[in-house]
């Protein structure tokens, strides 16, 4: 009979070795999943994963463009990763998100046509401001009412799509669009715009930031009393108290750090590869954002892997649609079997199988 008995610490082993035997398996039945929509698996599997790093006619365009789509990620997960330490579950990053390209994206159509060198910074600050704003509605009420913060943030994220939806039908719509909605094109407005870095190659201000944020969270962490306080809340909040945290202050740091990182990623993605607000601006990058830190084990250099691995599905996914005539909801089903097949296996940390005889 088999027995699972916990361990008095989790294995480190097992804690390193999940998220590599994850995604090996994600591929195994990933590849399943193909096989019975009627694609051959291991063209399937190659194509998404193998062909934008090594193919020689996609890969000059498609390796520029996964740190273009991992740099998102990187900075919503960074974000929510302190929350997580500290048992903080802001679960609303896509809300946030999207309040931050609307905050940001608001004020530079607000100042348009003017040029000035001070629109872009002050569309930072704006992006940054919306995304915490949106994330001290579970704060506070948290802190006031003892809500759970998980389902109010969740439910934060589609009042922040009917809002999105809103702006882009009405106050943010482009007047000269002859009535399509969506707003201006920011990518046309020098000062408003997050052009490339490197021609050609796509990659803008966003995947810099990303690149600064995993440094300043290791920082933070290891050496910051922040930091310090932040692993001791999550070990246990009683202790915490009697270090000096107040649990207060803890959880609007946590959320507020959470939504404002997601809301710089907003507003960086509005000026830079999608241009515009519109109605499908939002793509899920919030919610993969989870994926990562938790794949990434909340470890900064591990969730930058992470990013980098989800971003490679994304471009590897759009290669299999173009090229396989795969549906897009097969690869979203590929990302999500990633985070089930990883919480799956994190029993194996925390237990140890036994086989024990039958008396």
């Amino acid at each position: 009979m088999l027995v699972f008995e916990r361990r008095r610490q989790p294995s480190k082993f097992w804690t390193t070795i999940t998220p590599v035997l994850a995604v090996v398996l994600t591929m195994i039945v990933g590849g399943i999943m193909f096989a019975l929509l009627g694609k051959n698996p291991v063209e399937a599997i190659r194509t998404i994963f193998w062909s934008p790093l090594f193919d020689p006619n996609l890969s000059a365009y498609a390796r520029p463009q996964i740190l273009v789509k991992a740099a998102p990620l990187v900075l919503i997960a960074i974000g929510l990763s302190i929350g997580f330490k500290a048992n903080i579950w802001n679960i609303g990053a896509e809300g946030q998100y999207i309040m931050g390209a609307i905050f940001g994206g608001g004020v530079a159509l607000a100042l348009y046509p003017l040029e000035a060198w001070w629109i872009f910074p002050l569309m930072i600050l704006s992006g940054i401001l919306g995304g915490i704003l949106w994330a001290m509605l579970p704060a506070l009420l948290k802190i006031k009412f003892r809500t759970n913060e998980i389902l109010v943030s969740l439910m934060l994220v589609y009042v922040s799509e009917h809002f999105l939806a809103s702006v882009s039908l009405g106050l943010l719509r482009n007047p000269d669009g002859i009535g399509f909605p969506g707003s201006r094109n920011l990518q046309q407005y020098a000062s408003a715009s997050n052009g490339e870095l490197f021609t050609g190659t796509g990659i803008h201000l966003g995947v810099i930031a990303a690149f600064v944020s995993i440094f300043a969270l290791y920082g933070l962490i290891k050496f910051h009393r922040i930091g310090f306080q932040v692993r001791v809340t999550g070990q246990s909040e009683r202790i915490s108290r009697f270090a000096g945290v107040n649990p207060n202050l803890m959880v609007i740091f946590c959320l507020a750090t959470g939504g404002g990182l997601a809301g710089l990623a907003g507003i960086f993605e509005l000026s830079g590869p999608t241009g515009q607000l519109s109605i499908d601006f939002n793509v899920g990058y919030g919610f993969t954002a989870i994926i990562v830190a938790f794949l990434g084990r909340l470890n900064p250099f591990g969730m930058a892997l992470a990013a980098l691995l989800m971003a490679l599905t994304y471009i590897g996914g759009e290669l299999a649609q173009f090229m396989l005539n795969l549906p897009a909801a097969a690869i979203q089903a590929l990302q999500g079997m990633l985070l089930f097949i990883l919480l799956s296996m994190d029993f194996l940390s925390q237990y140890r199988i036994k086989i024990r005889k039958l008396a």
